[in-house]
This record gives C-alpha cells, sequence and structure tokens, in this order.
C-alpha cells in the first residue's frame, strides 16, 4: 500500500502543482471579496470555470509533453514574431503585477501572525523564492513544490469548522444567479481572470517539458510516440486533480 502510494505520489507533479499555484494569495482575496459581496450567490462560478481549467490546462499540458517546448517557443514557430513579443509582453507585464500582489499578501498574512513587518516580510519571501529557483536543482525544488500543495487541505478544514448553511451552498453553486450590476460583473470577470490565468498555461506546458527532460528513458511524444497512451493518460488524471483542487 505504502508503495503505491509513493509511486502515485511521484507521478503527481505538473497538474497538480499548476492546479495549486492557482490558489495563489491574489486569487484568495479575489473569492473572498467575492464571497463578501455575494454571499453564495457566484459558488456557480466554481462549477463553470472547473471543466473549462480542466480543458485549458490539459491543451497546454499535451502541447508541451508532445512537442517537447513550451507554449512560447510553439508560437514562435506558428505566428509571427512580432505577434509572439506582443503576447509575452502583455504576459510579463500581467504575471509581474500577479506575483506583486502575492508577495504583498503572504507578507501582510505573516504581519498579521506577528503584528509587524509586512514590508520587510514581502521581500524576504521575494528573495527567498528568487534563490530557490536560480539555486535548487529542478528534480529537488519540484518535489518541495509538490508537498506543498498538501497546505490546501487548511481551506477544507476551515469550511467544515464554520457554521455554514449547506442547503444555501448548494443552491448558490447549483443555480445561477446573476445581478447586472457594476459590482457583480467586476467580480465575475476577476474570478475568471484569477482562475483562468494565462501564466497556468505557460507554466505546465513548461513543467510538462523540465519532467521530460529530467528523465532518461522519455522524450518528445512526437519523437517517442510509443510512449503517448501512458503520459496522455496521466496528463488526463493528474490535470483532473490538480484543478479540482
Amino acid at each position: 500500500m505504502a508503495t503505491n502510494t509513493q509511486g502515485l505520489i511521484k507521478r503527481l507533479g505538473p497538474g497538480v502543482i499548476t492546479g495549486a499555484a492557482d490558489d495563489d494569495p491574489s486569487g484568495i482575496a479575489t473569492y473572498s471579496q467575492a464571497g463578501a459581496h455575494a454571499g453564495f450567490g457566484l459558488l456557480w462560478t466554481v462549477v463553470l470555470t472547473w471543466p473549462l481549467m480542466l480543458a485549458v490546462q490539459s491543451v497546454s499540458a499535451r502541447i508541451g509533453r508532445v512537442t517537447g517546448r513550451g507554449l512560447a517557443a510553439n508560437m514562435c514557430r506558428s505566428f509571427p514574431r512580432p505577434v509572439v513579443l506582443g503576447a509575452v509582453l502583455l504576459l510579463f507585464i500581467a504575471n509581474t503585477i500577479n506575483i506583486g500582489a502575492d508577495l504583498a499578501a503572504m507578507g501582510a498574512a505573516v504581519a498579521m501572525l506577528v503584528g509587524w513587518g509586512q514590508v520587510v516580510f514581502t521581500f524576504l519571501f521575494a528573495i527567498a523564492s528568487v534563490l530557490a529557483i536560480v539555486f535548487i536543482p529542478y528534480s529537488r525544488y519540484v518535489g518541495f513544490l509538490k508537498y506543498l500543495t498538501f497546505s490546501l487541505f487548511a481551506y477544507v478544514g476551515v469550511v467544515f469548522t464554520a457554521q455554514l448553511d449547506w442547503r444555501a451552498v448548494g443552491i448558490g453553486a447549483l443555480v445561477p444567479k446573476f445581478a447586472f450590476d457594476k459590482e457583480t460583473l467586476t467580480l465575475v470577470v476577476a474570478i475568471l481572470g484569477t482562475t483562468i490565468s494565462p501564466y497556468l498555461f505557460f507554466w505546465q506546458s513548461s513543467q510538462e517539458v523540465e519532467e521530460e527532460e529530467g528523465d532518461d528513458e522519455a522524450g518528445p511524444l512526437k519523437d517517442n510516440p510509443e510512449q503517448a497512451p501512458r503520459e496522455l493518460t496521466r496528463i488526463g488524471w493528474e490535470t483532473g486533480i490538480g484543478m479540482a483542487l
């Protein structure tokens, strides 16, 4: 049993880590604002976004695994260079803002616990993240990220310790309600934007490439079609688990 569990955890990677990364601090802040404004009224967006996330991320993962190149490299082969540069520039701007929001939220969370130093902790998180990416080998770093995904179950624990009206939760998730006012429209756009984020497309496809390059027996599926049934099946169920998380 332990061996089977270890084998399953070892096979988990790009899909689960990408799904966990989508629950970043800026995303949690967006969802919290949606709940504070609309109660359970926007829970239907969870039902809507999960299959969309699964479809888009599965396609991104397959592109990386089949070609052995990330999305940007594949785009360069299919679109004019100015178009690709423009898209990457927009992604860079969006990612920079997103990372800044994440780091600031992490610093604020620690400051709430210790009572001081939001700016200090924000910079410490930024420095630690850069050093980890630069100096820790990919094979070791990805294993660390994989186990960090278990921290998401803290959210599940909070749900079951709070006093919730589960009937209202079910109605909010399964019976769409939509008010055409500025606040609700803004929140729906924010939820869709923070859940189905462009950086996740690039992340998962690139991590599939990293996984393939780190395995001496693996290769791009276009050159190793005999590996396709196993790898495409793995991408399907693993991405489903990651997006469900």
